[in-house]
């Protein structure tokens, strides 16, 4: 059995009978895992280790980012504040900051957010960090006893 597409009418998926086109259907999945670590004194946003790249099937598609890692701070007087760009786009302004009350404190930082990037090209989303003083460092991807902690970015591509 063979099928033949002429292209006159262009093709469409019916609504949720072709899982790849059914809306709210993940379609792909992009993981990967790092043991590093990122530092900044800047003010300014700063890219960080923490990327991973997707290229969406439709573009029409949503793309659900997940990221998260250890952080810590140098002093209680700073805080440090994450945020996910696509490419060169910052999609958070800023969410994901974090202050913490204590010398070095450790702590657990997660951000997410839901793009529509709108397009079936090759796709980066990465978390840029910065502080809110020069005098004070961020250390992205936080170590303990000088062994780096897991860190975690994950994309799904979500059919519309």
């Amino acid at each position: 059995m063979s099928i033949v597409l002429d292209g006159s009418n262009g093709v469409t998926f019916p609504n949720g009978s072709n899982p790849q086109a059914a809306p709210s259907k993940v379609l792909q999945v992009v993981n990967a895992t790092f043991n590093t670590q990122t530092t900044t004194s800047s003010t300014s946003f700063v890219s960080s280790y923490l990327t991973a790249t997707i290229t969406p099937l439709f573009s029409t598609s949503k793309i659900l980012v997940l990221m998260n890692n250890a952080s810590a701070i140098s002093s209680t007087s700073y805080v440090g504040v994450a945020t996910i760009y696509r490419n060169s786009t910052n999609l958070g302004n800023g969410n994901g900051g974090m202050t913490f009350s204590g010398t070095s404190q450790d702590s657990s930082m997660f951000m997410q957010v839901l793009d529509s990037p709108a397009t079936t090209s090759a796709t980066t989303y990465t978390a840029y960090i910065r502080t809110n003083n020069a005098s004070g460092t961020y250390y992205f991807g936080d170590s303990i006893g000088g062994i780096y902690m897991a860190s975690q970015v994950t994309l799904l591509e979500i059919a519309q």
